[in-house]
């Protein structure tokens, strides 16, 4: 991945904030029989230098027989993003001299995955996975409200992985590369325009932007 040095998110502890915080990923990997992508919920561990995430696929999925093969892949976390219009800028009315951008968040893990077929493991990963999803609900939703051997039946259907992190890459393109007053444009606008996204990404370009007038 490009990461001009403006745009390098932080250090391990942002990039796993990234991922924890958006933790559905893309798995990609390669073969001689091309690339191989499969979207899936994630649980980042703090194991090792860079962290351990466990996942599983659909056993009819014959992704997960290139990873027990191969093992090496790469998961894309993708946070905040949104598009950022010249006309929030100031510099633009003064001159012209802008174009229409998008700011956006990203972390890459590039590891090797350990292909986990035990029932009790999967279990347990289908509960961790559950409970950090239903974090907040007012009527949390756990594996044991299942009725019976449910949960124990349906992990039949699954193949689980341990994915090590050899490589973290993160970049958050947040108008790093523009002028404090622009910067406040886009805070402004984004505010106004007021999607969900719209209220993240304003909130990371206003944090980039007072740290800039700190320096």
């Amino acid at each position: 991945m490009y990461v001009p040095e403006h745009f390098k998110l932080g250090d391990v502890t942002e990039q796993h904030a990234l991922i924890r915080a958006y933790p559905f990923a893309a798995l990609i990997t390669n073969s001689d029989a091309g690339f191989e992508v499969t979207h899936l919920p994630t649980v980042l561990k703090s194991e090792g230098a860079l962290g351990v995430v466990e996942c599983h696929v659909s056993r009819a999925n014959p992704h997960w027989k290139e990873i027990a093969k191969n093992g090496r892949g790469l998961l894309v976390y993708t946070g905040p993003q949104a598009y950022i219009t010249p006309n929030w800028y100031p510099s633009k009315a003064a001159h012209g001299k802008a174009v229409p951008t998008w700011n956006y968040a990203v972390v890459h893990a590039h590891g090797t995955a350990e292909i986990i077929d035990d029932r009790e493991w999967l279990v347990r990963h289908v509960g961790e996975l559950t409970d950090q999803h239903e974090v907040g609900s007012a009527e949390p939703w756990a594996i044991t409200d299942a009725p019976g051997n449910y949960i124990e039946v349906m992990s039949r259907g699954i193949v689980g992985m341990r994915f090590t992190i050899a490589r973290l890459e993160g970049k958050a393109k947040m108008s790093q590369n523009r002028e404090v007053p622009d910067r406040d444009g886009v805070v402004a606008g984004l505010k106004q325009r007021g999607s969900e996204a719209d209220a993240k990404v304003a909130g990371l370009v206003a944090a980039e932007a007072e740290r800039a007038r700190k320096e």
